[in-house]
């Protein structure tokens, strides 16, 4: 039994794709894995209608109160931005 989760985005599409096979596309288009990603997950859904808050944004704060949360997550991370 594999507990792998691998994040997918093409720019217009958000998938999730578990160990199991599984293909799940969230409802809101926000993805949260690994240690953190709950954290992370709940965080960014609080942030998203805070009005003029760019997707960069949202990602950064929300690693970061990730990182105060769950003792595995550290506040060291790299942001990459796909161009649509």
């Amino acid at each position: 039994r594999l507990e792998a989760l691998l994040a997918v985005v093409d720019g217009k599409r958000f998938l999730l794709l578990t160990g199991q096979g599984d293909v799940l596309e969230p409802e809101d288009a926000v993805i949260g894995i690994g240690s953190g990603g709950n954290y992370a997950l709940a965080a960014a859904r609080a942030l998203l209608p805070v009005p003029g808050l760019e997707a960069e944004d949202i990602c950064r704060r929300a690693m970061k109160i990730a990182a105060d949360i769950c003792v595995y997550t550290n506040g060291n991370f790299i942001l990459e931005s796909l161009e649509a």
